[in-house]
């Protein structure tokens, strides 16, 4: 008898040890979900998803969908792909005309770095269907659940040649499509155009809800917020509330951080980049404060945003921290300016003022929501001289004598002065053999009709929310240079210490890559410049200028 009843007490030790360890092994595997990891995400380049697959997308936006094989919540991205963006990326020497749309397509991610391809989910074949071969645009869209019909439901703008601009709808089963034409709906009931300025689509995660949130179709000096439903037997539009009128605002985007709503927008710059603009409410509808005044985003000015245009925005709610990701359109298909089509940001918080974090390469633990700065990131901004759209001096829009983050010291020589046809410009546009060399249309521009020495630069501090560490760091430039100058150099200095690098080496005329090993960072200050010195004539051209830690 004491052998059994030790036999069963052994047992049922035995079955506990199991039990416990299968406990223990399935909360590790549950923490190490919790914990995630740090994936990297790196601008200024083209991207691609699993297999190597190019991703394209522009004017879209993430959404959480239950995945349909599984339930589980995935991020879906929906953009659109234009053929000239497949013709940029092939050769970014020249910037393509037109805007020719080929389709939506949607990509796939658990934590918005690795992305995987899910098919061209609303086509040409299918607008063709309805419309024949009239359609002259097709972008700025979102996807919306429709829980009343169980259905996802695409709202997009759409041209045909010949008839209003409206905005279409098309429905589908499931997020990964096909997307089926629904309705082509005019907005002139509502707002007075047929067609609306810029849109997105916002879901609101606390409620469920969905809005499309976009701008008078006219000088776009409103901003509109609908509630999306079932109306009239069919999927449209419930409501109508005006929530800003002011300057025109396009790029029109929302998110939610902490409770409260920001509407966000951009400059009526077209294709180029431009300011970030907000107004923050406690409620969807409003009021948004300042009231009708969208203030400047801080963080942006230096170099608008990264280079892009308000596209859309991913609030990442983490274990640990909730992180609101600015996704930026950069049109560089259509604008020449710099590579990539999508550039995404962190944004820091100050109360309740936002503040964009300009960076090139960082990391985000989707599961935690934190973030951090990435080996690799370029400390510099605007260093490709990309974010200043027109030739400087600028006139108009804006109205500017400078170049964005740069200090131009006139120590010899002419000036610049706006208006003045003859002035100096302090920028370059690449012509395509240029581009062959270098990134985008534009680069800086040193030179003068008459002897001159002039010195052009930037001071870079640690930020806000990002630390410039102590340290060794790269300073390189793309450079060509001609003429005669006694004194060409690239230079950091911090702490007391400089560093330099003569320019005027090689052969005239021929783009060269030039770097400072070595260059030292104390104090989280340096300032990094070109200094020339040269006889009239003479001139020299930089571009894409880069500070990397060393690793």
């Amino acid at each position: 008898m004491k052998t059994k009843r030790l036999s069963k007490a052994l047992t049922r030790v035995a079955l506990c040890a199991m039990a416990m360890c299968g406990a223990q092994e399935a909360g590790a595997q549950e923490a190490a979900q919790d914990s995630g990891s740090f994936q990297r995400i790196e601008n200024d380049r083209f991207w691609t998803a699993a297999d190597t697959v190019p991703i394209y997308s522009q004017g879209g936006g993430i959404f959480r969908f239950a995945d349909p094989q599984t339930g589980r919540q995935r991020y879906y991205w929906y953009g659109v792909r234009y053929e000239e963006a497949e013709q940029y990326r092939l050769d970014p020497s020249q910037t393509p005309g037109g805007a020719t749309f080929r389709s939506v397509t949607c990509y796939s991610s658990d934590d918005l770095a690795n992305w995987r391809f899910e098919g061209d989910v609303l086509t040409r074949d299918e607008l063709r269907e309805n419309v024949g071969n009239r359609s002259t645009w097709v972008g700025r869209l979102g996807v919306a659940y429709v829980s009343e019909l169980g259905r996802y439901a695409m709202f997009i703008q759409h041209a045909a040649m010949s008839s209003e601009s409206k905005v279409l709808i098309a429905l589908a089963d499931s997020p990964t499509g096909n997307f089926k034409w629904h309705r082509w709906i005019s907005m002139y009931g509502m707002i007075g155009t047929h067609n609306t300025g810029d849109q997105t689509v916002f879901t609101d995660e606390d409620t469920g809800r969905s809005y499309l949130v976009y701008s008078y179709g006219r000088g776009r000096n409103r901003i509109y917020v609908s509630e999306i439903g079932v109306k009239d037997g069919g999927v449209g539009l419930l409501d109508c509330h005006e929530v800003y009128r002011g300057a025109g605002r396009e790029g029109n985007c929302m998110f939610k951080f902490r409770g409260k709503y920001y509407m966000c927008a951009s400059d009526l710059y077209g294709w180029d980049a431009s300011h970030a603009y907000w107004l923050v409410a406690d409620d969807i509808h409003g009021p948004y404060v300042p009231k009708d005044s969208m203030e400047v985003m801080d963080g942006c000015m230096t170099d608008f945003a990264h280079v892009t245009q308000t596209g859309f925005f991913v609030t990442v709610r983490g274990t640990k921290q909730e992180t609101v990701v600015y996704c930026g359109d950069r049109w560089a298909d259509f604008a020449g300016n710099g590579l990539g089509y999508n550039q995404w940001c962190p944004l820091s918080f100050n109360g309740d003022r936002p503040f964009f974090n300009s960076l090139s390469a960082w990391e985000l633990n989707a599961a935690t929501g934190e973030w951090r700065v990435a080996r690799g990131n370029n400390y510099v901004l605007n260093g490709s001289f990309e974010a200043d759209r027109r030739k400087i001096p600028s006139p108009v829009k804006p109205r500017q004598e400078f170049l964005r983050g740069w200090k131009t010291e006139f120590i010899k020589g002419n000036k610049v002065t706006i208006g003045n046809p003859d002035s100096l410009t302090l920028n370059y546009f690449n012509t395509r053999d240029d581009r062959r060399h270098t990134i985008g249309e534009k680069s800086l521009n040193i030179t003068d009709t008459k002897d001159f020495e002039r010195r052009v630069s930037q001071q870079i501090t640690a930020m806000p929310y990002v630390d410039l560490p102590d340290g060794t760091y790269a300073l390189s430039a793309t450079v060509c240079w001609g003429g005669d100058f006694d004194r060409l150099t690239m230079y950091t200095e911090s702490g007391g210490e400089r560093e330099a690098r003569n320019l005027n080496r090689g052969k005239q005329g021929r783009w060269q890559r030039v770097t400072i090993k070595g260059a030292k960072v104390s104090g989280g200050r340096v300032a990094v410049g070109f200094y020339a010195k040269g006889k009239a004539g003479a001139y020299c051209r930089i571009d894409d200028v880069e500070l990397v830690r060393a690793e």
